[in-house]
């Protein structure tokens, strides 16, 4: 990495493609999100992202009970596949110079990941967009995100999700819920907080990765945190 350069790892969920409509892909949706990216790339800022695939399919409850979790995860790898290409659609729209690379191999959509080949695409100011999560099944993509993350030596994760960051408790259940500003991993493992799979915090916590949990619906958050500034909460 380039001396005083920041560079970022932007976990979305599939979700927020869908916008209002609860499922697929909504360009009101994308194009918000391109402008976010846009913002906060000023200054040289070097982004990678990291697409889940759930406004499209969940596993096995959305591929039904006959399908097997190898199957309906093989379905969601490619279901990234989807959202990424999408999404380098509207950022190049937007002058925003892009990359997809995927974990499994397929060429003639996307190129493969090859760890140095993305780093030369970051250090040229590129955004890269890595699909299909880490190429096998059992793994979550907010497990693939911090894979890529550490493999790309991002200075942090950023977790953009429908609060506003890491509570007490769920907020959508829990009323009394309080937000935290800052959290130890270790305080996020000890009180089973339903930030990220356990696989992806023991990556974090291991490989002393910040990570970042924002409200995605709040307009600017993205950009202020790939910027560097102080935003949802900050898990350390």
């Amino acid at each position: 990495m380039a001396s005083g350069r920041r560079r970022v790892l932007v976990k979305l969920s599939g979700e927020v493609l869908a916008g209002t409509a609860g499922n697929g892909i909504d360009a009101v949706a994308l194009g918000r999100i391109s402008d976010e990216f846009r913002e906060g790339s000023v200054g040289g800022v070097e982004i990678g992202v990291v697409i889940g695939c759930g406004n499209m399919i969940r596993g096995t409850a959305d591929a039904g009970d006959e399908l097997d979790l190898t199957t309906a995860d093989s379905m969601r790898m490619l279901g990234t596949v989807i959202n990424a290409l999408a999404l380098q659609d509207i950022l190049e729209r937007k002058g925003i110079e892009t990359r997809v690379m995927t974990a499994i191999r397929m060429e003639e959509l996307a190129e493969p990941y090859i760890r140095r080949r993305a780093l030369r695409h970051l250090e040229k100011n590129q955004t890269v967009i890595f699909a299909a999560g880490t190429g096998n099944p059992y793994f979550s993509t907010d497990t693939a995100a911090v894979l890529r993350a550490i493999q790309i030596k991002a200075n942090v994760i950023i977790k953009a999700t429908s609060v506003e960051g890491v509570y007490s408790a769920d907020p959508k259940k829990d009323k009394s819920a309080t937000l935290h500003e800052e959290i130890s991993y270790r305080d996020v493992m000890m009180a089973e907080l339903k930030v990220m799979d356990q696989t992806a915090i023991t990556l974090c916590k291991e490989n002393h990765l910040p990570l970042i949990v924002l409200n995605i619906h709040r307009p600017g958050a993205i950009a202020a945190a790939v910027r560097g500034e102080r935003v949802g909460t900050l898990v350390r």
